[in-house]
């Protein structure tokens, strides 16, 4: 079985599959796949997002978490997510 991977990554395009969100005070960018848009968790913080940041940022996802937060979010959605 393969695992899923989140990257911190510095590119401007993401991958084929994968989408790029904004984390944390730095604003540090992470490339994850879009099967975890499916995920009731994920829908629930990119909701919390559209409310604190709504749709004008930049064509950025700014996600209102700390960055250990969503490490760790993502980690248990890497377990879930098919």
């Amino acid at each position: 079985m393969m695992r899923k991977k989140v990257e911190v990554d510095k590119r401007s395009r993401a991958p084929k599959g994968h989408f790029v969100v904004y984390v944390g005070t730095e604003m540090t960018r992470f490339v994850i796949p879009t099967s975890f848009l499916n995920n009731p968790i994920f829908q629930q913080l990119l909701d919390k997002a559209a409310e604190e940041y709504g749709f004008n940022n930049q064509n950025r996802i700014l996600l209102p978490c700390d960055e250990f937060t969503f490490q760790s979010l993502t980690k248990y959605l890497a377990k879930q997510c098919p």
